[in-house]
């Protein structure tokens, strides 16, 4: 029954992280490749480190006992899970240069050099002690390290994207709030699994999910939930409703659409308003809502009073 569980788990896991991908890719396509490229980055490296640093040792225990010996394969378990650190590493990287781009202050190469040859040097000393420390397990030092660092660096991304200031992507502030509370909810439902961690086998599926889950949790609400604008660099952060319609290509016909919905009238009233057909109405609104990307009429009147100031 346990191993069907896994079976199951694995192929969400699997759907999640493919699911993931693309939505960052869409979302790069959509909108500025320079401001999701670090989205990507993240999606790619945290599900490298989920497949080969989380689900590869589901895969050597399950597997590996019968050609090995049991303290050959606790080393092998041990030095395969420390290999798959620098992923999570450059994941965590990738979302503080994507929680930077939305708070406004982009980092520099030096930043990079140096998160990165602290992180390496961690990861060293961490790899060390997992060999010289007799009475401790290597598990025990490797699990409190992704503990702690991982708390650190999402919770400074999660406040980086709650306190957004005038940064390369405009998200209104209901949405950074949601997005920075699911990336601190995640953070905080994984350590707290991993701190009360045994040797039974759902706990460790219990941690799989909230990972996967988690992780995939950025890009979906990014795609489907938010309201979003990027902006060119040394642009203002308000603009008119004109300027507005003119960055997403909406015609002058769905610029009167959008004035009347941001006035709040209903599509009936619209229509009756601009002698138009309640269908047209309708219609144009639809265009409107995929030129914008935005999936409700709540979502467009917010993007454009936070944009155009309306």
């Amino acid at each position: 029954m346990l191993l069907y569980l896994v079976y199951i788990v694995f192929i969400l896991t699997v759907a999640m992280a493919a699911g993931g991908i693309i939505l960052s890719v869409r979302l790069q396509k959509t909108y500025n490749r320079g401001i999701f490229s670090p989205l990507l980055f993240f999606q790619v490296f945290i599900y490298a480190f989920g497949f080969y640093g989380i689900w590869g040792q589901v895969l050597i225990r399950a597997f590996m006992p019968d050609y090995l010996s049991a303290e050959v394969l606790e080393r092998f378990y041990d030095v395969a899970l420390l290999l798959g650190l620098p992923f999570v590493v450059f994941a965590w990287l990738m979302l503080l240069q994507f929680s930077s781009e939305i708070y406004g202050n982009r980092r520099n190469n030096w930043f990079v050099a140096g998160f990165l040859f602290i992180n390496i040097i961690v990861i060293i000393i961490v790899g060390y002690l997992t060999g010289k420390v007799p009475d401790v397990k290597p598990l025990y030092i490797i699990k409190h390290f992704f503990i702690i660092l991982n708390f650190v660096y999402t919770s400074i991304a999660a406040l980086q994207i709650f306190y957004s200031g005038k940064g390369n992507i405009e998200i209104n502030t209901k949405d950074r709030r949601i997005i920075a509370a699911g990336i601190f909810l995640t953070t905080l439902l994984q350590s707290s699994i991993l701190i009360m961690f045994s040797s039974h086998a759902l706990p460790g599926i219990l941690f799989i999910i909230i990972f996967f889950t988690g992780n995939t949790f950025l890009p979906v609400y990014l795609t489907y939930g938010a309201a979003i604008v990027t902006v060119k660099p040394g642009q203002g952060q308000v603009i008119s409703l004109e300027e507005f319609c003119q960055r997403y290509e909406v015609s002058p016909r769905e610029s009167d659409i959008v004035r009347e919905i941001c006035n709040g009238l209903s599509n009936k009233e619209i229509s009756e308003k601009l002698f138009i057909s309640l269908q047209t109405v309708k219609d144009h609104t639809h265009r409107i809502y995929i030129k914008t990307n935005v999936k409700s009429r709540a979502q467009l009147m917010n993007m454009v009073r936070d944009v155009a100031g309306k």
